[in-house]
């Protein structure tokens, strides 16, 4: 089988099978022994090389003990780990926890992200967030507290040694998610943020009318070694474009923006005149 191409769906397939025969303390020598496979087959497999049918991965992860959920999340990317571009569609509402976007999070060196309606969500406060999952359809009462945990775990990756390029509408700094002490909470936690030097928060003014941007949040992560990747989300699903063509298109709408966005002390000035 050909070396499997880096993409979305093959990195989350190599990443859940490390940790599925990790998780067995067993050496990967030792499970090599136990499955009759000469241990460079296991490397293979374990840095996205492929080289096994469905049959043998299944026995692999029948050792490894895994959960029936994890078995069909594996042996489904098994199928399509080499395809590019993933529509993760759910049921009912996104997970509490999304799983490919937190991992790509993880290990991204930049992230550029456009906000036409709220706050951005690695910004946005505990109480600014929970009234949003309070009015949103498809989500269980019992589940918003977890909700709101998640997504402030996520907030962990804001931290130095990678940047954060937010562009926000104005409109989206006037919504009083939460009433006017949450919304002015929000509003002086975004200042507070955008002083950090690898933190930036560009507005873009309601007085220049149309705009590239007007057709839809997403936001462009980029990896030291991995090409980048778009993401965009839905209140059931998300997308993940990696293809070159998306990409550019992005980085056009970016640019775009970019030109008609205030500067970051600009915008520092007009979030201070919104509170104030």
């Amino acid at each position: 089988m050909p070396a499997r191409a880096s993409t979305v769906r093959g990195r989350e397939f190599g990443a859940g099978v490390r940790a599925v025969v990790d998780s067995t303390g067993m050496s990967h020598r030792a499970i090599a022994e136990l499955l009759g496979w000469d241990p460079q087959k296991l490397s293979d497999l374990l840095t996205g090389k492929g080289g096994v049918s469905e049959i043998d991965f299944a026995r692999l992860l029948g050792l490894c003990r895994v959960s029936e959920e994890e078995f069909d999340h594996l042996m489904a990317l098994l199928k399509v780990s080499r395809e590019k571009g993933w529509w993760q569609h759910y049921k009912g509402a996104i997970p509490i926890k999304m799983r490919t976007l937190i991992e790509h999070e993880a290990v991204m060196s930049e992230v550029y992200s456009w906000h036409l309606t709220l706050v951005p969500g690695l910004l946005q406060i505990p109480d600014y967030i929970r009234p949003l999952y309070v009015v949103w359809p498809k989500i269980k009462a019992k589940d918003i507290d977890l909700r709101v945990e998640a997504r402030v775990a996520r907030q962990r990756i804001l931290e130095g040694g990678r940047k954060f390029f937010f562009f926000v509408h104005e409109q989206a700094l006037m919504l009083p998610v939460g009433g006017e002490a949450v919304w002015r909470d929000q509003l002086h936690h975004l200042l507070r943020m955008s002083v950090r030097p690898y933190i930036t928060i560009r507005v873009v003014p309601t007085a220049i009318g149309a705009h590239a941007g007007t057709m839809g949040e997403f936001s462009l992560m980029k990896f030291k070694k991995i090409p980048s990747v778009v993401y965009t989300d839905t209140m059931n699903s998300g997308i993940f474009m990696e293809d070159q063509a998306s990409v550019d298109l992005y980085t056009d709408i970016l640019k775009s923006l970019d030109g008609v966005a205030l500067d970051a002390e600009e915008s520092r000035r007009l979030i201070t005149g919104i509170v104030s």
